[in-house]
């Protein structure tokens, strides 16, 4: 198999690495786990053969989330004590 074409989207400030893989009737979106590298997913033989069957009968779209794998890095999120008063956490009653 030929390598995959990695391409970019923008969403606002970012871009996005997604493939597009196959070429069958209907479009396959692939939502990746926590952490995704798209260039890898091809070395593991397990999952390359999971992708490989997916796109054999769809137009596969695979893509790495903001902030992780191809895509641009993002800032640090957060500390999430920043988020508890607005979530009433640590309010007793």
């Amino acid at each position: 198999m030929r390598p995959i074409e990695t391409r970019y989207a923008r969403s606002g400030e970012v871009r996005i690495a997604y493939q597009v893989v196959g070429q069958g009737s209907f479009d396959l979106v692939f939502v990746p786990g926590f952490i995704s590298n798209l260039d890898l997913h091809w070395e593991d033989e397990g999952y390359s053969r999971l992708l490989k069957r997916l796109s054999a009968f769809s137009r596969l779209i695979l893509f790495d989330k903001r902030g992780t794998g191809l895509s641009d890095q993002i800032d640090a999120p957060e500390r999430l004590d920043a988020f508890c008063p607005a979530m009433s956490v640590g309010r007793r009653f």
